[in-house]
């Protein structure tokens, strides 16, 4: 006698297919999961006053790079970490070396380097002393002689009068200073998190459909 067992639909090619399934809906979840933390991160950054700039440094890819997978995975970095974890935690800034921190004023201008002018910069770039007044209440300051132009910045007074000519304070001198906390990145890349199951199972309906 001959037995003969023949499996109709073929359970093989529809197990196949539902891993197949399974690999797309996972990888387009993880992906649109990156994309929404991506964006949501980088609504924060300019939300938060932070500019465009470093909203931009928000990135997003989605592994594999290529194909799909049921490991599919999504990361999401800054490419200037240490400035958005600054705001992310509010960190105690105190100076490396345990004296002062210089906050620069209005007087002070900017750095042709970017961020904030140091006291050494500033005094090579205006020609003038800086002189150290303390301040038993407040903070203590680097102070000039000279005068203020018309963007509000001090620079050497040429006046043989001394007509014009200001004590203008251009540094604060504080020993640390907290940073504000300005974001919650944790609380969007929890949202993120939880959203996935669902984006799984809605993209898996989809690609058996």
């Amino acid at each position: 006698m001959k037995l003969k067992l023949n499996i109709d639909p073929d359970i093989v090619a529809i197990m196949q297919a539902e891993v197949a399934a399974g690999e797309r809906a996972v990888t387009a979840a993880m992906r649109e999961a990156g994309t929404g933390l991506k964006t949501a991160w980088r609504l924060q950054v300019t939300g938060a006053g932070l500019g465009t700039r470093l909203a931009n440094t928000i990135r997003s890819q989605t592994f594999p790079k290529a194909g799909e997978s049921l490991d599919a995975a999504a990361l999401i970095w800054s490419q200037a970490p240490v400035i958005v974890s600054a705001h992310d935690t509010g960190p105690l800034i105190r100076s490396k070396n345990g004296f002062w921190l210089a906050i620069p004023l209005p007087a002070a201008g900017k750095s042709l380097r970017g961020g904030r002018i140091t006291p050494g910069e500033w005094e090579r770039r205006r020609g003038l002393r800086l002189r150290f007044v303390y301040r038993r209440t407040g903070p203590s300051l680097l102070v000039a002689e000279g005068r203020l132009n018309t963007k509000g910045q001090a620079v050497v007074s040429r006046s043989k009068t001394g007509r014009g000519k200001v004590t203008a304070p251009i540094f604060l001198l504080v020993p640390q200073v907290k940073l504000p906390k300005r974001l919650d990145l944790a609380r969007d890349a929890d949202r993120a998190l939880d959203s996935v199951p669902g984006l799984i199972v809605a993209n898996w309906v989809e690609a058996r459909g």
